[in-house]
């Protein structure tokens, strides 16, 4: 379970740190994007009887946040396979 060279243990850590600066983002984005600073614009558009803002804030985050451990998972394991230091 080692990589075959130095330069695939530089690339692979390159491709996981770009992973987790892409989902660090979205992180960001639905957190303090949609649950503060367009709360009052998305608060106009109503969601299950609750305003869109107010429902990222108490519940859509944490479906993302769920969401994107999810997509990390998927994308690590594939990375894994690529480089050849996967657990299988």
């Amino acid at each position: 379970m080692a990589f075959r060279s130095d330069e695939d243990k530089v690339a692979y850590w390159k491709e996981n740190l770009s992973l987790l600066v892409k989902l660090l983002i979205v992180w960001f984005v639905v957190s303090f994007g949609a649950g503060i600073l367009f709360v009052d614009v998305l608060n106009q558009i109503q969601f299950f009887g609750f305003k869109l803002g107010f429902w990222f804030a108490q519940q859509g985050a944490i479906y993302v946040f769920v969401a994107l451990i999810f997509v990390y998972m998927a994308k690590m394991n594939a990375l894994d396979r690529k480089y050849g230091v996967n657990e299988e």
